[in-house]
Parts: C-alpha cells; sequence; structure tokens
C-alpha cells in the first residue's frame, strides 16, 4: 500500500520512515502544485505549490496507516504553518495526501484525536487532502541522510 506526507524537508523525514518496521520502500519527491515535473530548485522558490514529500509503500499485515500516521505526527510540529525548523516556504507544509477515503477518514480521526489530547498548545494546521501527482525528487535527493552518513 501507499502512503504520502509532508512534514517538512523530505530528508529527514524520509529517513524516519525508511527505518520503520513495516516501509518496504521510500521516495522522496514534490506533490499537490501546478507544475508538472517540477526541480527542486522551481519548488524552491515557493511558487509553484508543491509540499517536499515522502512517498512510502508498506506492508499493511506489518505496520498499519493509523501507526504510520503517528510517527507522521511525532517527528514534526503539525501547528506551523508552512514551516518546519529553519525551513520556512508553503513547500514544507505539513500535509498528508491519502490515496483512498480510508486513508481519508483515519487521517481525520487521526487529527481529531491529536487536537483532543491537548499536546499542542495550537490549533493543528495539517492539511488532509487527496494525493495528486507525485514527481520524484532528483536522485540526489533520494536517502539523502545514509548517503552522507548522517542515518
Amino acid at each position: 500500500m501507499k502512503a504520502t506526507f509532508g512534514a517538512g524537508c523530505f530528508w529527514h523525514v524520509e529517513d524516519l520512515l525508511r527505518k520503520t518496521k513495516g516501509v518496504k520502500s521510500t521516495q522522496v519527491g514534490y506533490i499537490g502544485g501546478k507544475l508538472p515535473n517540477p526541480t527542486y530548485e522551481e519548488v524552491c522558490t515557493d511558487r509553484t505549490g508543491h509540499a517536499e514529500a515522502v512517498q512510502v509503500e508498506y506492508d499493511p499485515n506489518e505496520i498499519t496507516y493509523d501507526e504510520l500516521l503517528k510517527v507522521f505526527w511525532s517527528n514534526h510540529d503539525p501547528t506551523t504553518l508552512n514551516r518546519q525548523g529553519p525551513d520556512i516556504g508553503h513547500q514544507y507544509r505539513s500535509a498528508i495526501f491519502f490515496h483512498n477515503e480510508e486513508q481519508a477518514q483515519i487521517a481525520q480521526k487521526s487529527k481529531k484525536e491529536l487536537e483532543k489530547s491537548g499536546k499542542f498548545h495550537k490549533p493543528i494546521v495539517t492539511e488532509i487532502v487527496p494525493a495528486p501527482e507525485f514527481y520524484k525528487a532528483e536522485d540526489y535527493h533520494q536517502k539523502y541522510f545514509q548517503k552522507h552518513g548522517l542515518s
């Protein structure tokens, strides 16, 4: 099965998800914008509308979509609009790109539960939207932390 998340710079998010039991493969890329086949340089202008994102293939017998969402929520600040750490811009937004109605419902429920938990004192700004076309990022971005000994 497929899941796609935006949570700031895709290098860190990819590394975390790649190491998650049940995740079979990861790729980083761009999603949710208006320009087909964008480059990193184009996305960084903050004018294409794309988010940096990680798309994973996972085995639902080993990890559920809800468990993937827990990894997503716990590894970024979903209350900051268009920013994660030092990275600022619409391309760094918090977003869940669902691939079917079941994922949409699970993501909405998960977000509501997190809001009710009181973990955050500000509203959660994470978008939950249908997954449009995903454009794979350049090869040098794929498994960046692993390639550079940061993993």
